[in-house]
């Protein structure tokens, strides 16, 4: 160490991170002030997106081109006491170098430093906003369907990825139904992953393109408008004046002369008695139905329905947890079989 280094500080060596998903340049205030106050600013990418904003700043970058387990090294020894140096990490967020710096700092390391260890910290420039990881999902379904990418996904279409929505349906509400929390995490991200697969394939129509954007834009303005006593200032005294208000204003939006009006008919038919059934109700229709005889099943299945649906209860969930006991005593019957 220099004698003329004994009576400065320390020297600082700042780490600054910052997110891809949110525009370059979009840094904290201690972020430009660490900028605009360093000695050096360094950077291993010259094609880091943040660079171009840094120089704008008349901040001087230098570009470090070393290999990645020497670079540790390499920052402390810039950092000279009295100095005070910023790396921007990489995109990749420079994997290995909080862990060499530590070493250094513990061990030193088989060639001595030439002045003591800078104090070290990480700052970062910038946060993902909530929703931010949805962008890299973007990302990854443009990579998939553009060219170079999966040709199982490049091939397909909206209509061949129909089983595939409701299979994923199917088992998120399984998940749900049998309390597994790490089901349902995985499956909300297999139906949120048909959501983006539609609307990455809807940008390439040539006829009517939308893309993902377009999508959340629509539901936002759906939400907005169905809501007036959150976004409009009208109060909404019970859960169920604001279900009646989401239909009237249904109703309005979508011009149907009907209360069943809608309504998807491919859905599950004891989901589908119920959802006619819960719309007549709300509209004050009560149809004359000619009593189930005892050949009619259809009749008496959807009187069962209809009994569910009045006592508050949906008949395919319903219809769902009697099977599931009935495949459990499957089970157990094999079981005991077996043993015997």
């Amino acid at each position: 160490m220099a004698d003329n280094d004994s009576n400065l500080a320390p020297g600082r060596l700042v780490l600054l991170h910052s997110t891809h998903r949110v525009a370059a340049g979009l840094l904290s205030w201690p972020a430009w002030e660490a900028l605009r106050g360093a000695s050096q600013v360094l950077a291993g990418d010259p094609t880091h997106p943040q660079l171009p904003y840094v120089r704008q700043a008349g901040v001087e970058v230098g570009i470090v081109d070393v290999e990645p387990y020497v670079l540790g090294r390499t920052l402390v020894q810039a950092a000279v006491p009295g100095s005070h140096v910023v790396w921007i990490t990489g995109a990749d967020g420079d994997p290995g170098l909080t862990d060499s710096l530590a070493r250094l700092a513990v061990e030193g390391g088989p060639d001595p430093l030439d002045h003591p260890m800078p104090e070290i910290e990480t700052l970062p420039g910038s946060y993902d906003l909530p929703g931010a990881r949805l962008l890299d999902l973007v990302a990854v379904m443009d990579r998939l369907r553009s060219p170079g990418g999966c040709p199982w996904d490049a091939a397909q279409t909206p209509q061949s990825l129909v089983k595939y929505l409701v299979e994923e349906a199917f088992e998120l509400v399984e998940a749900i139904e049998e309390g597994d929390r790490e089901a349902v995490l995985e499956e909300l991200g297999d139906v949120l992953l048909q959501v983006f697969f539609h609307a990455r394939i809807a940008e390439e129509d040539p006829v009517a393109p939308f893309d993902i954007d377009d999508v959340a834009g629509g539901i936002v303005e759906k939400l907005t408008y169905r809501h007036p006593h959150v976004f409009g200032g009208a109060g909404a005294p019970t859960a169920e004046h604001v279900e009646a208000n989401w239909e009237q204003l249904k109703a309005v939006e979508k011009q149907r002369d009907s209360a069943v009006d809608g309504v998807p008919l491919a859905q599950p038919a004891l989901a589908l008695a119920a959802k006619l059934h819960s719309r007549a109700t709300r509209a004050g229709v009560a149809p004359v139905l000619p009593e189930a005889g005892p050949d009619d099943l259809g009749g008496q299945l959807l009187e069962l329905a209809f009994r569910a649906q009045q006592r508050g209860l949906d008949p395919e969930a319903e219809l769902r947890a009697a099977a599931r006991r009935y495949r459990d005593a499957v089970r157990q019957a094999e079981a005991s079989g077996r043993a015997g």
